[in-house]
């Protein structure tokens, strides 16, 4: 007789059960949700919506009203997804939620991939040609090996 060892959680074996999808107001990162979106219905899974609220410390540091800046955008991002989402709720349903964090853009999404227990992580490609050099956020992502990560153009 063999005895049996407990069950242990075992991440992406039946499928993404938590896609995080990073926006941030972009075109690719806007992509990148339609994407997320589909993905997430398909197989059945909660598609986390993440926008990371930069932190300015420059700005903060000469009066700025940085916060709320940053909360009005993710207000803005909300709005967008509540209007795309009763757009298509006939035809296409997925289960949602919106979350925001503070810190760089890299940062904030491996925190957020890590509180929600992301199986998937999904984001727009850079637009911006300075991250050939430094490394875009998603080529960060993808080498830190965590999650599968899926980078749309």
């Amino acid at each position: 007789m063999t005895e049996q060892q407990p069950h242990q959680f075992e991440r992406g074996t039946d499928g993404p059960k938590v896609i995080v999808v990073g926006v941030d107001g972009s075109e690719s990162a806007y992509r990148a949700a339609a994407y997320a979106a589909g993905l997430a219905r398909r197989q059945g899974a909660l598609l986390a919506i993440v926008y990371i609220q930069p932190v300015m410390a420059t700005g903060a540091a000469i009066g700025a009203p940085v916060a709320e800046t940053t909360d009005e955008i993710a207000d803005a991002l909300v709005q967008e997804i509540r209007l795309a989402t009763e757009r298509v709720k006939d035809i296409f349903d997925v289960r949602w939620e919106f979350h925001t964090f503070r810190g760089d853009p890299y940062n904030g999404l491996v925190t957020a991939a890590d509180e929600l227990k992301a199986d998937a992580v999904v984001v727009g490609a850079s637009e911006q040609a300075g991250h050939r050099f430094v490394g875009s956020v998603a080529v960060r992502l993808v080498k830190s090996g965590r999650w599968p990560v899926t980078v749309v153009p």
